[in-house]
C-alpha cells in the first residue's frame, strides 16, 4: 500500500547542512541537538523500509520573531528538484513579513511549491490577525492549502496560546474553500479537533502527535481512547493523513504502529495516502 508521509522537516540533510552557522542556528530554533546530518541515501533506506514513497518537506520562516530560517523555501525546492519522484515541497512566511505575499509569489510561481507551512507558535500569530486575511486570499487563489502548526510544541519559545484549535474556527468560518490541516491532532486537544473536523470539511488534521509511550501505545490511545475507536471510519475518514514529525518522530515506527490498528481497508488507504492527495489538490475522486 502506498503511504505518503505529509510531516517532515528536512534539517538534517547534507545537502543545505553545509553552513555551519546556519545549522546551529536550526538546531537551536527547532530545539533538537543530538542528531547531526544524513545522507539522502540513509534517508531514502529509512522510508523504504517504512514503505514511504513520498515525504511532505515543510520550512519555517521566524524572520521578524528569531532573525532567520529553520529552512528556506529555496533549500526545499533544491531538495525537490534533485529528488521530485520522492519529495513534496512546502514553503513558509513569516506573516508579519511586510514583503509576505511577495515571498509566497516566489515560492509558489518559481519555485513550484505545493502549500504552506505556518507555525502560529513559533511564529507569535493568532490565526485570526489581520495580517493573515492577504495570506488566507492568496493561497485560496492559487488552491495551495496550508498547514499550520497546532498544539504542543516542543520547540524552543513556542506558546500554546496561538496554536490552541479553537483559535483557528473563524478561519474555517470565513475561508470554507482553503484547506487548512491543523497538524498533530491539535495535541492534547484532540476532542477539540475532532470537533472542528465534523464541523467543517475543509479541515485536516495528521498523525504526528507527540507520544509518551511508545508508538503503538501512543496511536492506540489516540484512535481507540481520545477517540472512539470507529469515529475516524464513522465521522471524518477523508480529514486525516499520514504524517510522522521526522527527525523527532520516525516514520516507520509510526507506521508500524499504526497497521495494529483496526481499521478497514478503504479508510486505511484514506489515512495512509488518498486524503494526502485530496489535501494537496483539492480534487475529491483520487
Amino acid at each position: 500500500m502506498m503511504l505518503i508521509d505529509m510531516h517532515l522537516h528536512p534539517i538534517f540533510y547534507k545537502d543545505i547542512c553545509q553552513d555551519e552557522e546556519k545549522l546551529e542556528f536550526r538546531k537551536d530554533a527547532f530545539g533538537v541537538w543530538k542528531q547531526s546530518p544524513m545522507d539522502w541515501e540513509e534517508a531514502f533506506v529509512e522510508m523504504d523500509y517504512g514503505g514511504i514513497m513520498k515525504s511532505a518537506l515543510l520550512p519555517l520562516d521566524l524572520t521578524t520573531t528569531e532573525g532567520g530560517w529553520i529552512v528556506t523555501n529555496e533549500e526545499v525546492a533544491q531538495l525537490v528538484s534533485a529528488y521530485p519522484e520522492r519529495l513534496i515541497g512546502f514553503a513558509s512566511v513569516d506573516p508579519h513579513r511586510e514583503d509576505a505575499l511577495e515571498v509566497l509569489r516566489h515560492a509558489f510561481d518559481d519555485l513550484g511549491l505545493r502549500g504552506l507551512k505556518l507555525n502560529p507558535s513559533k511564529q507569535k500569530f493568532y490565526p485570526t490577525e489581520d495580517c493573515m486575511e492577504p495570506i488566507y486570499a492568496f493561497c485560496e487563489s492559487r488552491n495551495k492549502p496550508i498547514i499550520f502548526h497546532a498544539g504542543m510544541s516542543w520547540e524552543p519559545d513556542a506558546p500554546a496560546k496561538y496554536a490552541h484549535p479553537l483559535a483557528f474556527e473563524e478561519v474555517l468560518i470565513r475561508h470554507p474553500k482553503l484547506r487548512c490541516c491543523l497538524a498533530h491532532f491539535a495535541w492534547p486537544w484532540v476532542r477539540e479537533m475532532v470537533m472542528l473536523m465534523i464541523k467543517y470539511p475543509n479541515v485536516y488534521t495528521d498523525t504526528s502527535v507527540l507520544y509518551l509511550d511508545s508508538p503503538e501505545e501512543s496511536m492506540e490511545r489516540l484512535f481507540t481512547v481520545d477517540m472512539g475507536k470507529y469515529w475516524f471510519e464513522r465521522a471524518f475518514p477523508k480529514q486525516v493523513m499520514f504524517a510522522s514529525n521526522t527527525p523527532r518522530f520516525r516514520a516507520f515506527k509510526l507506521k508500524r504502529a499504526l497497521d495494529k490498528i483496526p481499521m478497514r481497508d478503504w479508510a486505511r488507504e484514506n489515512l495512509y495516502y488518498k486524503n494526502a492527495l485530496r489535501f494537496l489538490t483539492g480534487e475529491e475522486d483520487v
